[in-house]
């Protein structure tokens, strides 16, 4: 695995990988707010064809808009980002496609659970976004079209847009074809 936009401190641990994010990092094009950014933390793999990510995540996340899940990118233009984001003091399951427009999708989690499991799943230029609350039981969020391309990389990422950075805890960290 390789980083882009290496966080400031990180390790690997007893199976895990251990982020604490940079402040005023993000993944973000144009959409409404009208900026650029492609500065948050991304640690990724390539893979080609068809496959399954998975990842347990779990957050310090305690100013606006902190980040932490899956990544699958091809490049600045081409990428996206799904697992906890923390709006309005809530954590919510969160995604982001961005074929040179970003868009966003989140939903209120209940009562700040200790951990989510995000798994993205790529079939030709689909990509299907689902979450857990337990590792078991999944919940698509996201069916999406993505860029056309053999190969993308695939990883985890944080950013703490509007904060000072947070830890993030990632484990079970896996990429299988299909």
């Amino acid at each position: 695995m390789k980083w882009y936009n290496e966080p400031p401190s990180w390790e690997e641990k007893d199976g895990a990988i251990i982020v604490h994010s940079a402040p005023t990092t993000d993944f973000w094009r144009k959409t409404h707010y009208g900026f650029i950014r492609d500065t948050g933390h991304f640690y990724g793999q390539p893979i080609s064809g068809d496959f399954v990510a998975e990842v347990k995540i779990t957050g310090e996340y305690r100013t606006l808009y902190d980040q932490a899940g899956l990544m699958v990118r091809l490049d600045e233009v081409c990428w996206l980002k799904c697992g906890i984001e923390y709006v309005g003091g809530v954590q919510h399951v969160s995604a982001v496609v961005t074929r040179d427009f970003s868009d966003w999708c989140i939903i209120p989690l209940p009562q700040h659970p200790p951990a989510l499991w995000m798994r993205v799943t790529r079939r030709g230029e689909a990509v299907e976004i689902h979450y857990s609350l337990d590792g078991v039981v999944y919940t698509m969020l996201r069916l999406a079209h993505f860029c056309l391309a053999e190969q993308v990389q695939v990883g985890i990422m944080s950013a703490s847009p509007e904060g000072n950075g947070f830890k993030a805890t990632f484990t079970g960290f896996d990429v299988r074809e299909l």
